[in-house]
């Protein structure tokens, strides 16, 4: 059993991995004996993530990169296969928001700024899933071997009031997920994506807790909402980042989006 998770020779990039939830999964992937790419554009948070695996046994190197510019991807690219071959892991880590692609009570959805969904869209989707896909995607294809970890949410599922954007743009990642698997199903190359619910970041913090910890109206109306009755842990994720990154342990799963949210999507909101 413990052999179906050992990631030992694998070369794991993580595309936002000094973030809350990407650096999470970093860890868990360093932690099962992979070596990791910390690819982000922030080089202080990427130190910082770096250390924390060097710290604990694991091996690891920060590159920076762009996720929504092709060019800065292929450099990485080209950095990684340098020092360690191609990778045979990726995880897409990287997405957000746009606070005009938001919708407050009473907001009128046809008067949102096409430059704002444009741009949730773009790093969702596109830098989010679809260019690091081509680039690392490529190489994969070429070795015949890899696993790709898209990041998807919850609200892919159950599109959620205010975040319209957002959520369309996480549900086409998963449509995404779903075409690559089936166009690689024979190269060996698996796609998959997990959706996360509810993990307080610093993207969301502020929409889910209040300054003293309690909870926000809007945090409040989702626990309630939640059969756990709480938020997730970004170390939570780690079970389903190594499970599927393990070609042993889930050789014959492509296409699939697991779904981790303390069961908020059995329910109705």
């Amino acid at each position: 059993m413990t052999n179906l998770f050992d990631l030992t020779g694998e070369t794991a990039v993580v595309l936002g991995g000094a973030g809350a939830l990407g650096g999470a999964m970093s860890e868990a992937l360093a932690g099962a004996g992979a070596r990791v790419v910390i690819l982000d554009l922030s080089p202080e948070r990427g130190a910082v993530r770096v250390k924390s695996i060097e710290d604990a046994g694991g091996e690891a190197f920060f590159v920076q990169g762009n996720s929504g510019d092709i060019e800065s991807l292929k450099a990485a690219r080209a950095i990684v296969e340098a020092k360690w071959g191609p990778a045979s892991v990726l995880v897409n880590a990287a997405g957000g928001n746009h606070p005009k692609a938001t919708l407050a009570p009473g907001d009128d959805f046809c008067k949102m700024p096409l430059e704002a969904w444009q741009f949730v869209f773009d790093l969702n989707l596109v830098g989010g899933a679809l260019l690091p896909s081509q680039v690392f995607g490529e190489s994969m294809v070429a070795a015949g071997k890899g696993s790709i970890i898209n990041i998807a949410s919850m609200s892919s599922i159950i599109p959620l009031s205010r975040v319209v954007a957002y959520s369309a743009s996480k549900a086409a990642v998963v449509n995404l997920t779903k075409f690559l698997a089936r166009e690689w199903a024979m190269t060996g190359v698996r796609v998959n994506a997990i959706s996360p619910g509810f993990f307080p970041a610093t993207q969301n913090r502020a929409l889910l807790m209040n300054d003293d910890g309690t909870y926000t109206d809007r945090g409040n109306q989702i626990i309630a909402h939640t059969p756990m009755h709480r938020f997730g842990t970004a170390e939570e994720l780690a079970g389903a980042v190594i499970w599927l990154a393990s070609s042993r342990a889930s050789g014959f799963v492509t296409g699939e989006n697991v779904v981790i949210d303390g069961g908020f999507s059995s329910t109705t909101i």
